[in-house]
């Protein structure tokens, strides 16, 4: 837990829970904001245990948008971004990514596509430390989670 407190405190990220109804204020684009430690272990410490990701909005900077997001290991859902690619840096844990294939009872939020499974698809495995990005327009899931992880991830608009 020290790892991760220390990694995300040198982030310098400002924190608000995604879990909110209210979203974020932007951060202030006149001064550097910071997270400290602290703050985002108690903002994790408070996201439900009854689904299997839920994440802490910890910046935002239009159009980015910095989360933590704790995954644990249940089954997850499988994502795909029309407009967006997705950037992971990996606090803690270890587990599987598949990409690629087609989503398995796709259903569709604007750009954002979900389904339950990936069929087809290639299995990376990632560890602490690890980033991985993925390209908008790229089916991806988090499988063989035996235990929770943490990470960082970041959406980058396409270019227009």
């Amino acid at each position: 837990m020290r790892t991760l407190m220390t990694v995300c405190g040198v982030s310098l990220l400002a924190a608000t829970l995604q879990a909110q109804p209210s979203q974020p204020a932007p951060t202030d684009r006149t001064k550097a904001t910071q997270l400290s430690a602290a703050e985002l272990a108690a903002a994790i410490a408070k996201l439900p245990t009854d689904r299997p990701s839920s994440s802490v909005r910890v910046f935002t900077l239009a159009p980015y948008n910095v989360n933590v997001e704790r995954r644990l290991p249940q089954a997850q859902g499988a994502s795909l971004h029309e407009a967006q690619a997705e950037l992971f840096y990996v606090i803690d844990g270890t587990g599987t990514l598949v990409t690629g294939g087609r989503l398995v009872g796709e259903t569709r939020n604007g750009t954002n596509l979900s389904g339950k499974a990936i069929e087809g698809g290639t299995r990376q495995t990632f560890a602490k430390g690890d980033f991985l990005i993925v390209p908008s327009g790229v089916a991806h899931q988090f499988v063989d989670l035996t235990a929770q992880i943490v990470l960082m991830s970041m959406y980058l608009p396409n270019a227009k």
